[in-house]
Protein backbone atom coordinates (compact mmCIF):
# COMPACT_ATOMS: atom_id res chain seq x y z
CA UNK A 1 0.00 0.00 0.00
CA UNK A 2 1.03 3.82 -0.79
CA UNK A 3 2.65 5.73 1.74
CA UNK A 4 0.08 9.06 2.85
CA UNK A 5 -1.05 11.01 0.38
CA UNK A 6 -1.43 14.92 1.75
CA UNK A 7 -2.06 17.38 -0.57
CA UNK A 8 -0.53 21.79 0.78
CA UNK A 9 -3.14 23.79 -0.63
CA UNK A 10 -1.45 27.79 -0.15
CA UNK A 11 -0.74 30.72 -1.73
CA UNK A 12 2.60 31.22 -0.66
CA UNK A 13 5.40 28.99 -2.68
CA UNK A 14 7.65 29.37 0.77
CA UNK A 15 4.74 27.33 2.82
CA UNK A 16 4.39 25.42 -0.07
CA UNK A 17 7.85 24.55 -0.66
CA UNK A 18 9.19 24.20 2.78
CA UNK A 19 6.14 22.22 4.09
CA UNK A 20 6.07 19.85 1.68
CA UNK A 21 10.22 18.96 2.15
CA UNK A 22 9.70 18.69 5.72
CA UNK A 23 6.15 16.10 4.95
CA UNK A 24 8.47 14.27 2.44
CA UNK A 25 11.42 13.79 4.67
CA UNK A 26 8.68 12.35 6.70
CA UNK A 27 7.79 9.61 4.43
CA UNK A 28 4.69 11.47 2.93
CA UNK A 29 3.69 11.35 -0.50
CA UNK A 30 2.98 15.24 -0.88
CA UNK A 31 1.68 17.28 -3.86
CA UNK A 32 0.58 21.14 -4.04
CA UNK A 33 -1.64 23.45 -5.46
CA UNK A 34 -1.90 27.32 -4.81
CA UNK A 35 -5.82 28.19 -5.07
CA UNK A 36 -9.03 26.56 -3.99
CA UNK A 37 -9.49 25.53 -7.81
CA UNK A 38 -6.62 24.03 -8.07
CA UNK A 39 -7.22 21.91 -4.95
CA UNK A 40 -10.75 21.00 -6.01
CA UNK A 41 -8.87 19.96 -9.25
CA UNK A 42 -6.69 17.72 -7.64
CA UNK A 43 -9.40 16.11 -5.45
CA UNK A 44 -11.11 15.19 -8.71
CA UNK A 45 -8.20 13.33 -10.14
CA UNK A 46 -6.58 11.48 -6.87
CA UNK A 47 -7.45 10.46 -3.51
CA UNK A 48 -5.71 12.18 -0.78
CA UNK A 49 -5.90 11.30 3.21
CA UNK A 50 -5.65 14.41 4.30
CA UNK A 51 -5.63 18.38 2.82
CA UNK A 52 -3.88 21.18 4.50
CA UNK A 53 -6.08 23.72 3.66
CA UNK A 54 -5.10 27.91 4.29
CA UNK A 55 -8.49 29.78 4.39
CA UNK A 56 -6.95 33.17 3.01
CA UNK A 57 -6.92 32.01 -0.64
CA UNK A 58 -7.46 34.33 -3.94
CA UNK A 59 -10.73 34.06 -5.35
CA UNK A 60 -11.92 30.85 -3.99
CA UNK A 61 -10.79 31.15 -0.24
CA UNK A 62 -10.70 27.91 1.95
CA UNK A 63 -13.84 27.48 3.50
CA UNK A 64 -15.48 27.65 0.37
CA UNK A 65 -13.39 25.15 -1.03
CA UNK A 66 -13.75 23.06 2.28
CA UNK A 67 -17.45 22.68 1.78
CA UNK A 68 -17.06 21.69 -1.31
CA UNK A 69 -14.68 19.30 -0.55
CA UNK A 70 -17.78 17.51 1.91
CA UNK A 71 -19.49 16.87 -1.15
CA UNK A 72 -17.08 14.17 -2.24
CA UNK A 73 -18.61 10.52 -1.33
CA UNK A 74 -17.72 9.37 2.20
CA UNK A 75 -14.86 6.94 0.61
CA UNK A 76 -12.66 9.72 -1.24
CA UNK A 77 -12.90 12.57 0.98
CA UNK A 78 -9.96 13.41 2.81
CA UNK A 79 -9.36 14.49 6.06
CA UNK A 80 -8.82 18.64 6.01
CA UNK A 81 -6.90 20.65 8.34
CA UNK A 82 -7.25 24.07 8.10
CA UNK A 83 -4.38 26.78 8.02
CA UNK A 84 -4.34 30.30 8.71
CA UNK A 85 -1.74 33.08 9.52
CA UNK A 86 -4.45 35.38 11.30
CA UNK A 87 -7.49 33.77 12.57
CA UNK A 88 -10.08 34.05 14.97
CA UNK A 89 -12.12 31.94 17.25
CA UNK A 90 -15.42 32.89 14.87
CA UNK A 91 -13.40 31.07 11.62
CA UNK A 92 -11.91 28.43 13.84
CA UNK A 93 -15.63 27.76 14.81
CA UNK A 94 -16.63 27.76 11.23
CA UNK A 95 -14.89 26.02 9.60
CA UNK A 96 -14.77 23.11 12.09
CA UNK A 97 -19.08 22.95 11.35
CA UNK A 98 -18.23 22.64 7.63
CA UNK A 99 -16.13 19.75 8.14
CA UNK A 100 -12.53 20.26 8.71
CA UNK A 101 -11.04 18.10 11.35
CA UNK A 102 -8.76 20.23 13.12
CA UNK A 103 -7.11 23.87 12.89
CA UNK A 104 -3.61 25.72 12.49
CA UNK A 105 -2.05 29.16 12.88
CA UNK A 106 1.01 30.37 11.11
CA UNK A 107 3.76 30.08 11.80
CA UNK A 108 3.51 26.61 11.62
CA UNK A 109 5.14 24.57 13.94
CA UNK A 110 6.73 21.27 12.21
CA UNK A 111 6.18 19.23 15.37
CA UNK A 112 2.62 20.06 15.64
CA UNK A 113 1.90 19.85 12.06
CA UNK A 114 3.40 15.88 11.90
CA UNK A 115 0.83 15.37 15.47
CA UNK A 116 -2.03 16.54 14.01
CA UNK A 117 -1.46 14.97 10.79
CA UNK A 118 -0.92 11.77 12.03
CA UNK A 119 -4.07 12.26 14.17
CA UNK A 120 -6.28 13.59 10.83
CA UNK A 121 -4.84 10.28 8.81
CA UNK A 122 -5.97 7.74 11.91
CA UNK A 123 -9.16 9.60 12.30
CA UNK A 124 -10.44 9.34 8.55
CA UNK A 125 -9.16 5.52 8.97
CA UNK A 126 -11.02 5.43 11.92
CA UNK A 127 -14.41 6.65 9.73
CA UNK A 128 -13.86 4.48 7.07
CA UNK A 129 -13.43 1.74 9.04
CA UNK A 130 -16.41 1.96 10.91
CA UNK A 131 -18.66 2.32 7.67
CA UNK A 132 -17.00 -0.55 6.81
CA UNK A 133 -17.90 -2.31 9.63
CA UNK A 134 -21.65 -1.01 9.58
CA UNK A 135 -21.63 -2.35 5.98
CA UNK A 136 -20.52 -5.82 6.91
CA UNK A 137 -22.64 -6.26 9.91
CA UNK A 138 -25.57 -6.01 7.91
CA UNK A 139 -23.82 -7.78 5.00
CA UNK A 140 -22.77 -11.10 6.62
CA UNK A 141 -25.88 -11.39 8.37
CA UNK A 142 -27.95 -11.23 5.42
CA UNK A 143 -26.45 -14.41 3.56
CA UNK A 144 -29.44 -15.98 4.66
CA UNK A 145 -30.64 -19.94 3.84
CA UNK A 146 -29.71 -23.64 6.14
CA UNK A 147 -29.96 -25.81 2.98
CA UNK A 148 -26.78 -27.60 2.41
CA UNK A 149 -25.33 -24.97 -0.45
CA UNK A 150 -25.64 -22.49 2.15
CA UNK A 151 -24.02 -24.17 4.71
CA UNK A 152 -20.95 -25.08 2.78
CA UNK A 153 -20.83 -21.80 1.15
CA UNK A 154 -20.81 -20.34 4.62
CA UNK A 155 -17.94 -23.04 5.80
CA UNK A 156 -16.41 -21.76 2.44
CA UNK A 157 -16.19 -18.04 3.06
CA UNK A 158 -14.71 -18.36 6.47
CA UNK A 159 -11.98 -20.55 5.43
CA UNK A 160 -11.13 -17.94 2.20
CA UNK A 161 -11.70 -14.86 3.26
CA UNK A 162 -8.38 -14.00 5.45
CA UNK A 163 -6.55 -15.27 2.37
CA UNK A 164 -5.23 -12.63 -0.41
CA UNK A 165 -6.56 -15.37 -3.55
CA UNK A 166 -8.79 -14.32 -6.31
CA UNK A 167 -11.81 -15.03 -6.14
CA UNK A 168 -14.51 -16.25 -9.35
CA UNK A 169 -17.98 -16.55 -7.94
CA UNK A 170 -20.34 -18.43 -10.57
CA UNK A 171 -24.30 -18.16 -10.41
CA UNK A 172 -27.15 -16.90 -12.13
CA UNK A 173 -28.52 -13.39 -11.94
CA UNK A 174 -29.73 -12.69 -8.68
CA UNK A 175 -28.21 -15.34 -6.69
CA UNK A 176 -26.41 -12.92 -4.70
CA UNK A 177 -22.87 -13.07 -5.85
CA UNK A 178 -22.54 -9.16 -4.99
CA UNK A 179 -23.17 -10.36 -0.86
CA UNK A 180 -20.33 -13.20 -1.58
CA UNK A 181 -18.31 -10.25 -2.87
CA UNK A 182 -18.80 -8.10 0.38
CA UNK A 183 -18.88 -10.66 3.05
CA UNK A 184 -15.67 -12.26 1.21
CA UNK A 185 -14.19 -8.27 2.07
CA UNK A 186 -15.79 -7.78 5.24
CA UNK A 187 -14.49 -10.64 6.70
CA UNK A 188 -10.63 -10.06 5.27
CA UNK A 189 -8.13 -8.24 6.63
CA UNK A 190 -8.85 -5.86 4.34
CA UNK A 191 -12.25 -4.47 5.51
CA UNK A 192 -11.20 -1.09 6.78
CA UNK A 193 -10.18 -0.56 3.26
CA UNK A 194 -12.34 -0.04 0.35
CA UNK A 195 -14.88 -2.34 -1.31
CA UNK A 196 -14.99 -0.83 -4.85
CA UNK A 197 -17.30 -1.85 -7.43
CA UNK A 198 -17.62 -2.44 -11.13
CA UNK A 199 -20.65 -3.52 -13.14
CA UNK A 200 -18.99 -4.47 -16.18
CA UNK A 201 -22.03 -4.83 -18.40
CA UNK A 202 -23.55 -2.03 -17.60
CA UNK A 203 -20.54 0.23 -18.76
CA UNK A 204 -20.43 1.53 -22.49
CA UNK A 205 -17.63 -0.52 -24.27
CA UNK A 206 -15.96 2.93 -24.62
CA UNK A 207 -15.88 3.97 -21.20
CA UNK A 208 -14.98 0.78 -19.34
CA UNK A 209 -11.05 1.06 -19.78
CA UNK A 210 -11.74 4.52 -17.89
CA UNK A 211 -13.82 3.47 -15.43
CA UNK A 212 -11.16 0.96 -14.63
CA UNK A 213 -8.09 2.77 -15.05
CA UNK A 214 -8.51 6.04 -14.85
CA UNK A 215 -7.66 8.88 -17.21
CA UNK A 216 -5.86 11.92 -17.61
CA UNK A 217 -7.09 15.22 -18.42
CA UNK A 218 -7.59 16.14 -22.13
CA UNK A 219 -6.71 12.36 -22.92
CA UNK A 220 -9.97 12.33 -25.08
CA UNK A 221 -12.60 14.41 -26.41
CA UNK A 222 -14.22 14.09 -23.01
CA UNK A 223 -11.96 14.23 -20.50
CA UNK A 224 -12.13 17.57 -19.48
CA UNK A 225 -10.57 16.85 -16.01
CA UNK A 226 -8.26 14.07 -14.47
CA UNK A 227 -10.54 10.68 -13.31
CA UNK A 228 -9.40 8.32 -10.88
CA UNK A 229 -9.76 4.61 -11.68
CA UNK A 230 -11.77 1.92 -9.76
CA UNK A 231 -8.44 0.04 -9.86
CA UNK A 232 -6.49 3.25 -7.72
CA UNK A 233 -9.83 3.89 -5.47
CA UNK A 234 -9.34 -0.01 -4.30
CA UNK A 235 -6.09 0.75 -3.48
CA UNK A 236 -5.54 -1.67 -0.02
CA UNK A 237 -8.84 -2.71 -0.20
CA UNK A 238 -10.81 -5.19 -2.72
CA UNK A 239 -12.18 -4.45 -6.59
CA UNK A 240 -15.17 -6.32 -7.27
CA UNK A 241 -15.43 -7.38 -11.06
CA UNK A 242 -19.29 -8.02 -11.57
CA UNK A 243 -20.70 -9.57 -14.69
CA UNK A 244 -16.85 -10.16 -15.52
CA UNK A 245 -17.77 -11.74 -18.87
CA UNK A 246 -18.90 -8.90 -20.57
CA UNK A 247 -15.88 -7.45 -20.89
CA UNK A 248 -14.43 -6.63 -24.30
CA UNK A 249 -10.97 -8.85 -25.55
CA UNK A 250 -9.02 -5.04 -25.36
CA UNK A 251 -10.06 -4.77 -21.39
CA UNK A 252 -8.92 -8.27 -20.73
CA UNK A 253 -5.96 -8.21 -21.74
CA UNK A 254 -5.53 -4.42 -19.62
CA UNK A 255 -6.85 -6.40 -16.94
CA UNK A 256 -4.29 -9.35 -17.28
CA UNK A 257 -1.39 -7.31 -16.83
CA UNK A 258 -3.09 -5.20 -13.99
CA UNK A 259 -3.09 -8.51 -12.17
CA UNK A 260 -0.23 -9.65 -12.68
CA UNK A 261 1.97 -6.70 -12.24
CA UNK A 262 -0.50 -4.60 -9.52
CA UNK A 263 0.60 -1.84 -11.53
CA UNK A 264 -1.63 -0.04 -14.44
CA UNK A 265 -1.68 3.22 -16.81
CA UNK A 266 -4.80 5.14 -16.49
CA UNK A 267 -5.90 6.43 -20.59
CA UNK A 268 -3.26 9.49 -21.75
CA UNK A 269 -0.96 8.91 -18.55
CA UNK A 270 3.32 7.93 -19.53
CA UNK A 271 3.44 6.82 -15.68
CA UNK A 272 2.21 3.92 -13.57
CA UNK A 273 0.60 3.63 -10.69
CA UNK A 274 1.38 1.11 -8.40
CA UNK A 275 -1.65 -0.46 -6.14
CA UNK A 276 -2.35 -3.45 -3.46
CA UNK A 277 -5.69 -5.19 -4.95
CA UNK A 278 -7.70 -8.39 -4.00
CA UNK A 279 -10.09 -8.99 -7.50
CA UNK A 280 -12.86 -10.67 -6.41
CA UNK A 281 -14.92 -11.41 -9.82
CA UNK A 282 -18.50 -12.87 -10.25
CA UNK A 283 -20.38 -14.07 -13.41
CA UNK A 284 -23.18 -15.80 -14.90
CA UNK A 285 -21.69 -17.18 -17.80
CA UNK A 286 -19.50 -20.15 -18.52
CA UNK A 287 -16.18 -18.95 -18.82
CA UNK A 288 -14.52 -22.08 -19.81
CA UNK A 289 -17.74 -22.15 -22.86
CA UNK A 290 -16.70 -18.35 -24.28
CA UNK A 291 -13.45 -18.86 -24.34
CA UNK A 292 -14.18 -21.73 -26.52
CA UNK A 293 -16.21 -18.83 -29.07
CA UNK A 294 -12.94 -16.67 -28.30
CA UNK A 295 -14.93 -14.29 -26.27
CA UNK A 296 -12.63 -14.29 -23.42
CA UNK A 297 -9.38 -15.06 -22.54
CA UNK A 298 -7.85 -18.08 -21.23
CA UNK A 299 -4.99 -16.43 -19.10
CA UNK A 300 -6.88 -13.92 -17.51
CA UNK A 301 -9.44 -16.86 -16.57
CA UNK A 302 -6.84 -18.66 -14.74
CA UNK A 303 -5.53 -15.36 -13.08
CA UNK A 304 -9.22 -15.24 -11.69
CA UNK A 305 -10.29 -18.62 -11.17
CA UNK A 306 -8.10 -19.36 -7.97
CA UNK A 307 -10.53 -19.77 -5.62
CA UNK A 308 -14.09 -20.59 -7.52
CA UNK A 309 -17.18 -19.64 -5.52
CA UNK A 310 -20.75 -21.44 -6.67
CA UNK A 311 -23.91 -19.86 -5.77
CA UNK A 312 -27.01 -22.19 -6.29
CA UNK A 313 -30.16 -21.11 -7.87
CA UNK A 314 -33.16 -20.93 -5.54
CA UNK A 315 -35.16 -23.27 -7.19
CA UNK A 316 -32.25 -25.79 -5.89
CA UNK A 317 -32.11 -25.18 -2.18
CA UNK A 318 -35.79 -24.70 -1.74
CA UNK A 319 -35.59 -25.29 1.67
CA UNK A 320 -34.17 -21.92 2.55
CA UNK A 321 -37.69 -19.40 0.54
CA UNK A 322 -39.30 -19.70 3.45
CA UNK A 323 -36.33 -18.31 5.59
CA UNK A 324 -35.53 -15.47 3.14
CA UNK A 325 -39.12 -14.71 2.86
CA UNK A 326 -39.37 -14.00 6.44
CA UNK A 327 -35.95 -12.15 6.32
CA UNK A 328 -37.59 -9.89 3.79
CA UNK A 329 -40.83 -9.57 5.33
CA UNK A 330 -39.37 -8.46 8.53
CA UNK A 331 -37.19 -6.29 6.55
CA UNK A 332 -39.29 -4.51 4.33
CA UNK A 333 -41.75 -4.42 7.25
CA UNK A 334 -39.23 -1.83 9.49
CA UNK A 335 -38.27 -0.03 6.21
CA UNK A 336 -42.01 1.05 5.57
CA UNK A 337 -42.97 1.18 8.95
CA UNK A 338 -45.49 -1.67 8.72
CA UNK A 339 -46.73 -4.25 11.26
CA UNK A 340 -45.01 -7.31 11.37
CA UNK A 341 -46.32 -10.00 8.94
CA UNK A 342 -47.07 -13.78 9.14
CA UNK A 343 -47.23 -16.35 6.11
CA UNK A 344 -49.13 -19.01 5.73
CA UNK A 345 -48.43 -22.66 5.36
CA UNK A 346 -50.39 -22.29 2.03
CA UNK A 347 -48.41 -19.23 1.05
CA UNK A 348 -45.18 -20.99 1.86
CA UNK A 349 -45.97 -23.99 -0.37
CA UNK A 350 -47.04 -21.63 -2.93
CA UNK A 351 -43.73 -20.02 -2.78
CA UNK A 352 -41.85 -23.08 -2.54
CA UNK A 353 -43.74 -24.41 -5.86
CA UNK A 354 -42.78 -21.85 -8.18
CA UNK A 355 -39.44 -22.27 -10.00
CA UNK A 356 -38.10 -18.65 -9.25
CA UNK A 357 -36.44 -17.78 -12.93
CA UNK A 358 -35.05 -14.17 -11.01
CA UNK A 359 -33.65 -16.34 -7.99
CA UNK A 360 -33.38 -14.58 -4.81
CA UNK A 361 -33.80 -10.55 -6.10
CA UNK A 362 -36.94 -11.74 -7.92
CA UNK A 363 -38.30 -13.27 -4.17
CA UNK A 364 -37.41 -9.62 -2.87
CA UNK A 365 -39.24 -7.97 -5.05
CA UNK A 366 -42.09 -9.61 -4.72
CA UNK A 367 -42.09 -9.78 -0.78
CA UNK A 368 -41.43 -5.72 -1.08
CA UNK A 369 -44.69 -6.00 -3.01
CA UNK A 370 -46.40 -7.80 -0.79
CA UNK A 371 -45.24 -5.46 2.38
CA UNK A 372 -46.48 -2.19 0.18
CA UNK A 373 -49.14 -3.32 -0.93
CA UNK A 374 -51.74 -5.62 1.69
CA UNK A 375 -52.40 -4.44 5.17
CA UNK A 376 -53.52 -7.62 6.86
CA UNK A 377 -50.97 -9.13 9.46
CA UNK A 378 -51.20 -12.98 7.62
CA UNK A 379 -50.37 -12.89 4.05
CA UNK A 380 -51.91 -16.10 2.20
CA UNK A 381 -51.41 -17.44 -1.16
CA UNK A 382 -54.30 -15.16 -2.69
CA UNK A 383 -52.40 -12.19 -1.77
CA UNK A 384 -48.94 -13.68 -3.51
CA UNK A 385 -49.63 -12.31 -7.21
CA UNK A 386 -47.88 -15.89 -8.62
CA UNK A 387 -50.01 -17.95 -11.54
CA UNK A 388 -48.83 -21.11 -10.67
CA UNK A 389 -50.69 -24.39 -11.26
CA UNK A 390 -50.38 -27.33 -8.66
CA UNK A 391 -49.77 -29.94 -11.69
CA UNK A 392 -46.15 -31.23 -12.23
CA UNK A 393 -44.65 -28.92 -14.32
CA UNK A 394 -43.92 -31.72 -17.54
CA UNK A 395 -47.82 -31.36 -17.79
CA UNK A 396 -47.79 -27.16 -17.07
CA UNK A 397 -45.50 -26.92 -20.18
CA UNK A 398 -47.17 -29.71 -22.32
CA UNK A 399 -49.83 -27.00 -21.93
CA UNK A 400 -47.96 -24.00 -23.10
CA UNK A 401 -46.02 -25.48 -25.74
CA UNK A 402 -48.11 -26.92 -28.73
CA UNK A 403 -44.48 -28.28 -30.41
CA UNK A 404 -40.61 -28.61 -30.24
CA UNK A 405 -40.83 -24.94 -32.24
CA UNK A 406 -43.01 -23.43 -29.48
CA UNK A 407 -40.57 -24.42 -26.78
CA UNK A 408 -37.58 -23.45 -29.28
CA UNK A 409 -39.25 -20.16 -29.48
CA UNK A 410 -40.46 -19.38 -26.07
CA UNK A 411 -36.60 -20.27 -24.67
CA UNK A 412 -35.19 -18.16 -27.15
CA UNK A 413 -38.01 -15.27 -26.07
CA UNK A 414 -37.17 -15.83 -22.37
CA UNK A 415 -33.32 -15.56 -22.81
CA UNK A 416 -33.82 -12.37 -25.02
CA UNK A 417 -36.06 -10.59 -22.78
CA UNK A 418 -33.22 -11.37 -20.00
CA UNK A 419 -30.59 -9.72 -21.78
CA UNK A 420 -32.18 -6.57 -22.64
CA UNK A 421 -33.36 -6.47 -19.28
CA UNK A 422 -29.61 -6.24 -18.15
CA UNK A 423 -29.15 -3.82 -20.86
CA UNK A 424 -31.43 -1.84 -19.39
CA UNK A 425 -33.72 -1.90 -22.70
CA UNK A 426 -31.20 -0.92 -24.55
CA UNK A 427 -30.89 -2.76 -28.22
CA UNK A 428 -26.88 -2.25 -29.50
CA UNK A 429 -26.05 -3.64 -26.08
CA UNK A 430 -28.32 -6.08 -25.91
CA UNK A 431 -27.06 -7.16 -29.42
CA UNK A 432 -23.19 -7.43 -28.52
CA UNK A 433 -24.44 -9.51 -25.35
CA UNK A 434 -25.91 -11.82 -27.51
CA UNK A 435 -23.00 -11.50 -30.49
CA UNK A 436 -25.49 -10.74 -33.03
CA UNK A 437 -26.04 -7.92 -35.69
CA UNK A 438 -28.34 -5.03 -34.25
CA UNK A 439 -30.39 -5.26 -37.58
CA UNK A 440 -30.69 -9.36 -36.81
CA UNK A 441 -32.00 -9.04 -33.45
CA UNK A 442 -34.20 -6.06 -34.29
CA UNK A 443 -35.43 -9.03 -37.07
CA UNK A 444 -35.64 -12.07 -34.02
CA UNK A 445 -37.28 -9.57 -31.81
CA UNK A 446 -40.35 -8.94 -34.37
CA UNK A 447 -40.64 -12.31 -35.51
CA UNK A 448 -41.02 -13.45 -31.25
CA UNK A 449 -43.31 -10.42 -30.60
CA UNK A 450 -40.94 -8.27 -28.27
CA UNK A 451 -40.94 -4.93 -28.49
CA UNK A 452 -37.75 -3.09 -27.92
CA UNK A 453 -38.18 -0.37 -25.48
CA UNK A 454 -35.35 1.81 -26.45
Amino acid sequence: MNSPRVLIVDDEPGIRQSLGGALRDEGYTVDVAESGEECLEALAGSIYEVVLLDIWLPKMDGLQALSRIQNITAVDRPGVVMISGHGTIETAVKATKLGAYDFLEKPLSIERVLVVLKNAIDHRRLRLQNDQLRESATTSSNIVGESVPMKALRQQLGLMAGTNGRVLIYGESGTGKELVAHALHAMSPRASNPFVEVNCAAIPEEMIESELFGHMKGSFTAAHERKIGKFQKADGGTLFLDEVGDMSLKTQAKVLRSLEEQRFEPVGAHESIQVDVRVVAATNKNLEEEIEKGNFREDLFYRLNVIPFHMPPLRERKEDIPLLAVYFMDDFARAYGRRPKELTQQAIELLQEYHWPGNVRELRNLIERIVILHQQSRIDARHIPLQLSRRPAADRTQERYGSLQDVREAAERDYIQKKLEDANGNVTRTAELLGLERSNLYRKMRALGIAPRE
